[in-house]
């Protein structure tokens, strides 16, 4: 054997020796791909030989040095140093560091734990058993035999369990109660069983977290969604409720990417607020628990007041937006809201989520649909190949029993994802409903609205499948801040409308609202007169010299936005939580929060 073979297998065993010591300290892959270290021996060792065996004549490596040898020469010189490489010693030098590599790396692979979560493990079909794996979950049901425990775990990253086998004889496997937090290593294998591909073989079991089987209040059993809003700290440990916070998160990760996509600057508006916005009176006011006095407004009583007058939990962001969207243009938030309605409804919280999104320089409604429409398809469409979305739309036997079908929530996201949805005036509507009157409670009438027996009419006589945009409504029975609708030659409505619109879905009727608002100061001014906002006349708050008597409001800063340089613009409020109802077949708004609040219930 030469001598620079002989060197070569020197290196090989120094390469190899440090190359053990740096794979061992990296951490593996779910997938048994070799390491970063063990990779870069392989690379060194090829080098190495062909380092040896291509070597230029001695001659040739001098006039390099001496840069007395052109590109022709060496071009030329090529073939001749080809010919006394020994390929047959070069190939089998190669082979045998890539036997001597393999020799390192299975026990590599045999070692190194995966770390993997339980729908990780549930997608992962290998051909052969795959020893040390390691998965981390809450047990939910046990099954005891005489040599072994089956052990159903979850860890809400998927509805189904994994399926667990172990021994008896394993440490802390009488630790195995449901509820309880543990974590199990072993091989995953291929299942005789016909629930899942692959189950756990476990050969080492640990107690993170103890449970008493007996007094866990989550059991196997079938649980009705009345009894789990009694435990709301616990209830999202279910399947189904875990499922739900991460169709949660994939929604607003689908929200966040679309409007940044659309040059949208997301912002934070304050929740405490000097005002109600919806002028309905359906307000939280604030007040320090150590002086409740506070509540009972008077003027001797103003000083005291933490804020020196009467504040409230907002019911709606809008108007602080439209002052944000005066400075950087389009803008969004998702925020909480609290409405303190005394409503005992499927659809009825006091405390949720709003989307909500303004745009400047905008002068016409469609515009402002069009978004509305644009955002919630791109959403549905970005979300609709996702694990969590396949699982409700596929879900088997009594997972999600009380939900909505499979079908009809399929149903629902097709026609979320449909082009074109249909759009009808406020006027139009009534007239439609009028000649099917005799099939409603209350009477369909142009000045009194739309009860949510026309509104789920019009989604599945209108909509067919898909949402519908009802227009124009009445001007008195809506938010003074819309802005007054232009009277048109071909279209006649019995009184004046404001430029406005509601979406309306099928079972859950509106899901979103929105409107141009009124830029101009007389008109605004005029509308909050009209709604008994204020009283008396307006004066800025920016104004030093106001007559003497002149009565202000908690609105004057929005007052002041229309009267310097206030452009056109619109915009729209969007409920996420019926929103996700909506898309997940979740019958009651209640059971879609993790922590509901409606009127009589604030439990932790």
């Amino acid at each position: 054997m030469s001598s620079a073979a002989t060197v070569m297998r020197m290196r090989m065993g120094m390469g190899m020796g440090m190359g053990m010591g740096m794979g061992m300290r990296m951490k593996s892959s779910i997938f048994t791909t070799p390491s970063l270290s063990t990779v870069r021996v392989m690379r060194g060792m090829r080098s190495f030989v062909l380092a040896h065996h291509h070597q230029p004549p001695p001659s040739l490596c001098k006039d390099l040095d001496q840069g007395r040898t052109s590109r022709r020469s060496i071009s030329s010189s090529s073939p001749r140093r080809l010919e006394n490489i020994n390929l047959k010693e070069l190939e089998r030098l190669t082979k045998e560091a890539e036997e001597r590599l393999k020799q390192y790396e299975e026990p590599l692979k045999r070692t190194t734990p995966l770390h993997m979560s339980i729908a990780e493990c549930l997608r992962w079909e290998p051909e052969s058993e795959e020893d040390n794996v390691v998965v981390q979950g809450y047990v939910r049901s046990v099954r005891g035999m005489k040599t072994h425990r089956f052990v159903s775990l979850g860890d809400g990253s998927s509805l189904a369990p994994l399926q667990a086998v172990v021994p008896v004889d394993t440490n802390q496997a009488e630790g195995l109660a449901i509820g309880a937090a543990v974590r199990l290593t072993g091989k995953w294998v291929p299942s005789p069983g016909a629930s899942q591909s692959h189950e756990m073989q476990v050969t080492q079991v640990d107690i993170l977290g103890p449970s008493d089987a007996k007094t866990f209040p989550i059991q196997k059993k079938y649980q009705t969604p009345e009894y789990l809003r009694t435990i709301p700290h616990l209830r999202p440990r279910t399947p189904i409720n875990a499922a739900l916070l991460r169709m949660r998160s994939e929604a607003v990760a689908a929200l966040t990417r679309f409007f940044a996509e659309n040059h949208f600057t997301q912002t934070h508006p304050p929740i405490l607020t000097s005002s109600d916005c919806e002028g309905a009176g359906e307000v939280f006011t604030v007040a320090p628990a150590s002086n409740v006095t506070e509540l009972s407004s008077t003027e001797d009583n103003k000083s005291k007041m933490f804020f020196r007058n009467k504040k409230y939990l907002t019911v709606s962001t809008q108007l602080h937006l439209e002052a944000l969207a005066q400075s950087v243009g389009n803008v969004w938030t998702l925020s909480p809201v609290f409405r303190a309605e005394k409503s005992d409804t499927a659809r009825h919280l006091s405390e949720f989520y709003m989307l909500e999104a303004e745009m400047n320089f905008v002068n016409d409604l469609d515009e402002v649909m069009d978004l509305a429409e644009d955002m919630i398809r791109n959403m549905c469409i970005t979300m609709y190949e996702s694990p969590t979305v396949y699982e409700f739309l596929n879900r088997e036997g009594r997972v999600g029993s009380d939900l909505v079908s499979p079908e009809e929530v399929k149903a629902r996201w097709e026609g979320m994802m449909a082009d074109e949805w249909p759009r009808i005036t406020y006027t139009d509507a009534i007239e439609f409903l009028q000649e099917h009157a005799d099939e409603f409670e209350h009477k369909p009438v142009w000045t009194e609205g739309l009860h949510s027996e026309h509104e789920k009419f019009i989604a599945e006589h209108v909509g067919d499948g898909k949402p519908v945009f009802v227009t124009d409504y009445p001007r008195d029975i809506k938010a003074f801040y819309m802005r007054e609708g232009q009277s048109l030659p071909d279209i006649s409505s019995p009184g004046p409308t404001v430029e406005c619109f509601d979406l309306l879905v099928p079972d859950l009727c509106e899901i979103a609202g929105g409107s141009m608002r009124e830029h101009r100061l007389e008109p605004l001014l005029e509308a909050m007169k009209r709604h008994n906002i204020v009283a008396g006349e307006f004066t800025s708050s920016m104004d030093g010299n106001a007559p003497a008597g002149a009565k202000t409001g908690p609105l004057d800063w929005y007052v002041d936005l229309r009267r310097w340089g206030c452009a056109p613009h619109g915009g729209y409020g969007i409920g996420f939580d019926r929103l996700l109802c909506y898309l997940t077949g979740v019958q009651t708004i209640r059971d879609m929060v993790s922590f509901p609040r409606w009127f009589g219930r604030c439990d932790c």
